[in-house]
């Protein structure tokens, strides 16, 4: 491994050089990405497999490229790629990838398939997609191994959602074909394929060797990347860099102390924010009065542990009792999900927190609080979002969000990512609400800091019938189920009605109420669907009520959908100030509201990640690198300006989650600082450049 002795600051100041400018960070790669399919001028275009598509090539680029016309006929029209000589050894390599551009003016996904020659029918392909704006240009990727890391004898990692070094799910040395085609598509479409390569380098390395694999700051051990910190004073050195590049960039100047645009028009000044429809877009408006856009970032708190138990091995030098860093272990009970989900206790250690002492003092909670907001306005963003600890949000140097929650019974028969779905029905439903925003008065409730308050979190609303069959297949004692056997007895009066609709045979309403058979949903289908509109706007109602009886001047963000159907959102539309979503897509410029309601959008969490500074998941969406990283975080928020309905977007999260994960495994490069509280440069540059024009660009676009 590649030392840094001698060099403190060096990277640093590198690294920090580059915020004034969009060049990339790259590690040099002396290996060609060996070419799979050239499109030059020895092309066999004989040799393309075309499934209900038609394909030539075009004299474009060094390599060439093909173009392909897809019909709708079959479910997967395309093209493929069979290899030269029987199969590719791509054994060393990490990924497959290929350029593709969008010769449509409609948004279309295509598809790369990778199959392999394998024994076993579920290891012989791996898939991606990507999604092409009209006349856009993207590279897809294809991972063929998830780390670029492989040992020579299988381990398995636990308590991470992806280990250092996991085998991939085919054999890369065995690649037979490459399948391009666009998945189920409703007309016909047009793209452009060229430079199909295989990319990366893998690492080969003895198990023997491997472990410890995290070193004294949470940090990869056999790795090296720009801006790794190998001592406490590289740490100490990064911090002095970052106050230089505050200090030259301190944010936008035409704001007012909310972030709101000072250079823009001036409309009513309530005291509070609240939102108005602006020449045909929905904004924010902040309570001088100015036109707000929320541009902020989730999760702006110093916290990020990681469990210990059962893991020891993985860490070179955890702290010994007496050590001033022994105040960062803590207590883990249970998890969402992983191996720690049945655990009943387990210790943790908090890299993140340890990191802030050296790099601060003994002063690190109120100097990384006080950081937070300088890092902000410095970056161009303007909200502090969920999940964010209070007492940096309440220091109301910043707008911010406000997250609450409530008790009571969950429907039992129903599911979730998350849990159980909250029973609206249940009295201690509102109770519970009613006591938690009576708990905001003095605090966020009246604050004109803020922006309002977001109300549970990707909650399972199935599609439009799944709650209302949830309440059915619960105990007869389920609030949910009586409201519903009340609604149907007000409908039907008589059981024998109801069973000649449904088609069922219960002898009484009693009988129904203990039954947990679900109803044929074809039989059952207005009522099923008219409960659980019901279902839906109890839940939003209720909420909404106990939210503006404590703080009537603050916003009801609703519940941040993540999975969600038509009829859900219907209901938040009818009931929340704004309809909050979690979206995980590369764009959200189309983004809308079923049936074309006008109300405004937020987006609550998206991020990108990639796997070159040392972490072993690049989170829900991966980029190929830090630059490409930066490029996607634009995009994506520009297409959000763009989108008339959306006020705003919020990263997810603040701060990379730990190496070795949190409580339920989740271990993603997302965020905008590292765990020694380092700033990714790239990223950073590109929420500037976004951030500090994002008022003129909305207006303009």
């Amino acid at each position: 491994m590649m030392k840094k002795a001698g060099l403190v600051g060096f990277v640093t100041m590198v690294l920090w050089g580059l915020l004034g400018s969009a060049v990339s960070v790259r590690a040099a790669d002396s290996t060609q990405p060996p070419v799979l399919v050239d499109f030059g001028k020895d092309f066999d275009a004989a040799s393309v497999e075309k499934r209900d598509a038609s394909a030539y090539p075009l004299k474009t680029g060094p390599s060439g490229a093909l173009h392909v016309v897809t019909g709708r006929a079959t479910r997967w029209p395309g093209v493929a790629f069979n290899a030269p000589k029987g199969k590719w050894d791509l054994s060393s390599r990490e990924y497959i990838a290929l350029d593709l551009k969008n010769a449509d003016d409609e948004p279309v996904t295509v598809t790369c398939r990778v199959d392999c020659a394998a024994t076993s029918p579920s290891n012989t392909y791996l898939s991606a997609s990507v999604t092409l704006n009209p006349k856009a240009a993207e590279t897809l990727r294809v991972r063929l191994y998830p780390t670029a890391i492989q040992l020579t004898e299988p381990v398995e990692f636990i308590g991470m959602r992806r280990g250092p070094a996991e085998p991939g799910k085919i054999d890369p040395s065995k690649v037979t074909r490459l399948m391009v085609f666009v998945p189920q598509p409703h007309r016909s479409c047009t793209f452009d394929v060229a430079n199909v390569r295989a990319e990366g380098q893998i690492k080969r390395l003895a198990t023997k060797d491997f472990f410890p694999f995290i070193d004294e700051f949470g940090q990869f051990i056999h790795k090296d990347w720009p801006g790794k910190c190998q001592s406490v004073a590289e740490i100490v050195a990064q911090g002095k860099a970052e106050e230089k590049d505050l200090a030259a960039h301190p944010g936008p100047q035409d704001r007012d102390q909310y972030g709101g645009w000072t250079a823009g028009p001036k409309l009513e000044a309530t005291g509070f924010f609240r939102v108005e429809k602006h020449q045909g877009k929905w904004w924010l408006v902040d309570p001088a009065g100015r036109l707000f856009w929320s541009h902020g970032i989730d999760c702006v708190r110093s916290a990020e542990s990681t469990p210990i138990n059962g893991r020891e091995k993985y860490f070179s030098s955890l702290p010994t009792p007496d050590s001033p860093f022994a105040k960062f272990y803590g207590a883990g009970r249970g998890a969402a999900h992983g191996s720690y989900q049945n655990v009943s206790q387990y210790r943790t250690y908090d890299f993140s927190k340890a990191n802030l002492l050296r790099k601060y003092g003994s002063a690190w909670g109120k100097d990384s609080a006080e950081l937070a907001h300088r890092r902000l306005k410095s970056w161009g963003m303007n909200t502090i979002a969920n999940w964010s600890d209070t007492t940096v949000a309440l220091m109301r140097k910043t707008p911010y969000t406000a997250t609450v929650g409530g008790g009571g019974r969950r429907i039992e028969g129903s599911e979730g990512y998350w849990g159980k779905f909250p029973d609206p029905f249940d009295p201690e439903f509102r109770e519970s609400f009613g006591r938690r925003m009576e708990s905001e008065k003095g605090r966020s409730a009246g604050d004109p800091w803020c922006l309002g308050y977001f109300v549970h979190n990707e909650l399972g609303w199935g599609d439009e019938v799944s709650l209302a069959l949830a309440a059915l297949k619960s105990p007869a004692d389920q609030p949910a189920k009586k409201a519903f056997v009340e609604d149907l007895k007000a409908r039907y009066n008589t059981i024998e009605k109801l069973n000649a609709a449904w088609g069922t045979t219960h002898a009484s309403w009693d009988a129904l109420l203990q039954s947990v058979e679900p109803p044929d949903k074809k039989k059952a289908w207005d009522d099923l669907t008219a409960f659980y509109t019901r279902i839906a706007e109890t839940y939003f109602q209720t909420i909404r009520d106990e939210v503006k009886r404590a703080a009537p001047n603050q916003l009801y963000l609703g519940c941040r959908f993540a999975w969600v159907n038509d009829r859900a959102a219907r209901a938040a539309a009818k009931f929340c100030d704004i309809v909050a979503y979690n979206r995980y897509t590369y764009t959200v410029e189309k983004q809308r509201l079923p049936d074309g309601l006008d109300k405004p959008i937020i987006i609550g969490e998206f991020h990108f990640g990639a796997l070159d500074r040392g972490m072993f998941h690049p989170g829900l969406k991966e980029t190929a690198d830090q630059q490409d990283r930066a490029n996607t975080y634009k995009k994506y928020v520009e297409g959000a300006l763009r989108n008339p309905c959306i006020v705003g977007t919020h990263w997810f999260q603040y701060k990379d989650q730990a190496t070795t994960g949190r409580s339920d495994g989740e271990n993603y490069q997302i965020g905008f600082v590292d765990i020694c509280d380092t700033p990714y440069p790239e990223t950073i540059q590109a929420c500037r450049e976004v951030g500090y024009g994002l008022y003129e660009y909305r207006l303009k676009n």
